[in-house]
């Protein structure tokens, strides 16, 4: 059994963290030390204490020994791999970039990739990335660093712009349901439910803007049976985790009518879940208002929600640590630890991941950030050439990737001009006339200045 060193920047999450602790419990291959670090150090603290609990489970195959790390160098030390899962700001910022729009009639559903969120959350992330890619370059080097952070190209951008070498990939669970979704169109085609394992799907885009081409089930294609399956379903939705009124109450659900939309008009399946989807487009096709939103059966993720959420799970953190609450240590559908044993040496892995396009998808610019298929062995990831997009789909994707292009620019070179032609850009920002851009533009910024005045010359938006 090979001893390895995680170090987890971001290391106090109250929900992925513990996905990622269960899976790690149950591998047979590789054992050591999972180091913690975050700003909020008393959150690490608690799931180092969840750790010693989930080391105590029956259930647990693999123990492991968690610990705190106060400066981010010193975990890094000896580091095989890095694991990135941090929130940049706080919920007062993301309360600014998802709802502060809405007073110029932009709706978001999620606000942390595209539009005008995922615009101010990339300014406030990639100078963080810039640190975390230069301390890695200085400290750990030769080790894997796996990004789970929003927005998910900008920031794998970031990490190989300032190391050029780094070992570097993002990881997005989005696809796996539509995966899902396709095994429920099988069932229904032909009375065979595989795993989503199971089947092939030919992956190509940029993160939460992913399309499907094609899928195969041994010589099945399932794309062959979606024509049907949408016209049974599009009225009334089909959710692959459950009801298709679903997202009434769970604001994480969704019917599917989004992708199923988009499918009839461009025979290509969008494969991120319909509230990313949307917010890459016009925001006149479902986005216009909440009246809209509903007929399209998905939801707005306000950020009382995630407040209450959040809550939630630092209650139940802290019980779980007190040992009130009980520990239920089973595999996840995440992949992250699969891929971990394929670069240890331990089988072979392909999934969809975040690399720079070196020629994978020849559709867009070379040195962008694409997400594919990728190839994992031995210390190694290799992407997968992708099947090419039809002209209507990759004239949307070309937009939304030039647009991480341009903001990306803008960012590092701190050019306000920059980033407000990559924020007008934005499909949610179709409405917006030049006037009242600039005027939310800079309300935004201003409302998110403690994250941005340490990089960011704030007096220069007054040159817009």
């Amino acid at each position: 059994m090979k001893n390895v060193k995680i170090a987890y920047i971001g290391g106090g999450s109250k929900l992925w963290a513990r996905v990622f602790m269960y899976d790690l419990a149950l591998v047979k291959d590789f054992t050591g030390e999972i180091g913690l670090y975050d700003i909020d150090l008393e959150a690490a603290k608690r799931n180092k204490e969840i750790g010693a609990r989930i080391n105590e489970s029956k259930d647990c195959i693999n123990k492991w020994d968690y610990k705190i790390y106060e400066n981010l160098k010193d975990c890094l030390k000896g580091a095989d791999f890095v694991v990135i899962s941090i929130l940049p700001g706080t919920f007062n910022e993301m309360r600014s970039d998802v709802h502060l729009p809405e007073k110029y009639g932009i709706y978001q559903s999620v606000g942390d990739t595209a539009g005008p969120g995922g615009v101010l959350r990339a300014m406030r992330t990639v100078p963080i990335y810039e640190g975390f890619a230069k301390a890695i370059k200085e400290i750990c080097p030769t080790a894997w660093v796996i990004n789970f952070t929003n927005p998910m190209t900008i920031c794998t951008k970031t990490l190989y712009d300032v190391f050029p070498e780094i070992k570097a990939f993002g990881c997005c669970h989005e696809v796996f349901h539509t995966q899902d979704f396709l095994c429920d169109v099988l069932k229904e085609a032909k009375g065979i439910r595989p795993n989503r394992d199971e089947i092939y799907t030919e992956v190509s885009g940029i993160n939460h803007f992913t399309w499907i081409s094609s899928a195969k089930y041994k010589d099945m294609e399932i794309m062959d049976y979606l024509d049907d399956f949408i016209n049974k379903h599009f009225e009334e939705g089909h959710y692959e985790h459950g009801d298709a009124n679903q997202y009434k109450t769970d604001p994480f659900a969704y019917a599917n009518k989004v992708k199923m939309d988009l499918y009839r008009r461009y025979k290509t399946l969008g494969a991120a879940g319909d509230r990313h989807l949307v917010e890459f487009v016009n925001n006149n096709w479902y986005l216009k208002n909440k009246e809209c939103v509903d007929s399209w059966k998905f939801a707005l993720t306000s950020i009382d929600f995630r407040i209450n959420q959040a809550n939630e799970k630092i209650e139940e953190s802290i019980k779980i640590a007190k040992g009130e609450h009980p520990i239920e240590v089973k595999k996840s559908s995440e992949e992250a630890v699969d891929i971990m044993s394929a670069i240890l040496g331990y089988g072979k892995k392909i999934s969809n991941v975040n690399l720079i396009n070196e020629g994978q998808m020849p559709q867009l610019k070379l040195g962008a950030v694409v997400e594919t298929n990728a190839i994992f062995t031995h210390d190694s990831v290799r992407p997968i050439m992708a099947k090419p997009l039809n002209n209507s789909v990759i004239s949307l994707v070309k937009r939304a990737s030039e647009n991480v292009e341009t903001l990306y620019e803008g960012i590092k070179n701190r050019d306000f001009k920059t980033i407000f032609a990559s924020f007008m850009n934005q499909g949610l920002c179709s409405n917006l006339d030049l006037a009242s851009g600039k005027d939310l533009f800079k309300e935004m910024c201003l409302n998110t200045s403690k994250y941005l005045e340490e990089y960011y010359n704030l007096e220069d938006l007054k040159l817009l």
